[in-house]
């Protein structure tokens, strides 16, 4: 049985759970409060220590509620859906490195056969499945304020357009047309984030004349005061076209923006939903050769270059999730398929996830022992401290050190024991900058205040 779905232009959703991380430039999802000495980046959503959330943006019966079904395991009945219809968000878990998912990060699961502990914990990637958006939604047209008002509260967000035709499933504009998925989506973003800076900047413009060149004012209003400059920049900059992501920010506007939790600031990964057949194919010829992501990418290049664009078949993945429970006859069918079209054929789901949280800028770190083995989500550049901070406030507070193991030695020398005989477990201070699958434990003090 196939699942219909093809909207416009959807907005998929994610957040990310243990913890969180920055990056500059873009505005990502909730992370630990970071260090002065590393690069403010632009942040949305709340902080999170084992969770990252994202959503998909789409428009109508573009095959969104297949890709959330298929990445969450949520069933949802077989019919394309009206673009009168207003479902409510839902909301799901995926893990960040389910094996069954043949994700390239398998540490948390060495590290759980490692230790055979009591517990684990892995990180997750929670994914939101919104309705589809129609053109005008930014004026109230289909789920409108209230579409975009769920796409604020998410972490990154993936851009589904539609690239396949079946006269069964049809578009909300008639025609399939990547391209104009890809501009109705980026227009109602950026009129969304315009209409909520005229305010802010009005606001604020009228607080500026009130207050004059004074001192006087409460330190709220001060500080509206201090932050109309960025907010006058950033109106002028989105009024030219531009995504709050693309631009040239100093860290002290950056903070300033964090706070507007703005959608063209949030960090964006394109997908497209091709048929079966071409996904297939696409093992066979470059990408470059099939039109329609042709068209897509040279849109995308344009408009935000170096933004990734990920293929694939909401078709052939549905197909594949009637698997989920037996690996084995899920293999036997990406090898029937390899051996149909004289070349390997995987499934496009795993490099999603992981491109999901790459373009948070995330990495992991782990606590491990017999009683626990758990993943922890932090931004890049995040220093010891904050990372500690992750798991709970007072690891930050009462920081003393790191004691720090690399995966690769433990794996290589095979226990804690022969890590330390060589010399490799490491204490580190509160200057350490965290690094991608570190086994850290911390060590710390807190002295309870006396009455």
């Amino acid at each position: 049985m196939r699942t219909a779905s093809s909207n416009i232009g959807t907005l998929f959703g994610v957040r990310i759970s243990p913890s969180c991380c920055q990056r500059n430039r873009l505005i990502y999802y909730s992370t630990t409060s970071p260090s002065t000495n590393i690069p403010r980046t632009f942040r949305s959503g709340k902080p999170q220590p084992t969770t990252t959330t994202t959503t998909t943006t789409t428009i109508y019966n573009n095959g969104q509620r297949l890709l959330f079904s298929t990445t969450t395991r949520v069933q949802y009945a077989a019919k394309p859906i009206s673009k009168k219809a207003v479902p409510a968000p839902v909301e799901k878990k995926t893990l960040l490195g389910r094996p069954s998912n043949n994700l390239k990060n398998d540490r948390f699961s060495w590290l759980t056969n490692h230790y055979q502990p009591v517990k684990i914990t892995p990180a997750y990637l929670t994914v939101i499945d919104i309705a589809g958006l129609v053109r005008g939604a930014a004026q109230g047209e289909g789920l409108g304020n209230a579409f975009l008002s769920h796409v604020r509260s998410v972490d990154a967000l993936f851009h589904l357009c539609r690239g396949f035709d079946d006269s069964t499933v049809t578009h909300v504009d008639g025609t399939v047309d990547p391209v104009r998925d890809l501009e109705t989506i980026h227009d109602e973003l950026l009129l969304r984030d315009i209409d909520w800076l005229e305010k802010i900047h009005q606001e604020y413009k009228t607080l500026v004349n009130r207050l004059g060149s004074g001192s006087g004012g409460t330190p709220a209003e001060k500080k509206k005061k201090e932050d109309f400059a960025t907010i006058e920049k950033c109106l002028t900059w989105i009024e030219q076209g531009n995504d709050i992501r693309t631009g040239d920010w100093s860290n002290k506007e950056i903070e300033i923006i964090n706070g507007q939790y703005l959608l063209t600031a949030k960090p964006m990964i394109y997908l497209i939903n091709i048929s079966e057949y071409d996904y297939l194919h696409l093992a066979q010829t470059p990408a470059s050769q099939h039109p329609v992501i042709q068209r897509a990418q040279e849109w995308i290049d344009q408009h935000h270059p170096g933004d990734l664009l990920i293929p694939f078949s909401g078709s052939f993945e549905n197909q594949l999730a009637l698997f989920n429970e037996s690996p084995e006859d899920k293999q036997t069918v990406l090898d029937d398929a390899s051996q149909q079209v004289g070349a390997t054929i995987t499934s496009a789901l795993p490099e999603i996830i992981v491109k999901g949280r790459e373009a948070l800028n995330l990495q992991q770190f782990f606590t491990a022992g017999p009683a626990e083995v758990r993943a922890w989500t932090t931004r890049k550049n995040t220093l010891a401290p904050q990372a500690a901070g992750v798991i709970h406030t007072d690891f930050e507070r009462g920081f003393i050190m790191a004691e720090v193991m690399k995966m690769d030695d433990l794996k290589k020398l095979g226990s804690e024991s022969a890590v330390k005989a060589a010399g490799k477990y490491y204490s580190k201070g509160k200057d350490y900058i965290v690094e991608d699958g570190d086994l850290i434990y911390f060590k710390f003090n807190v002295t309870n205040k006396k009455k």
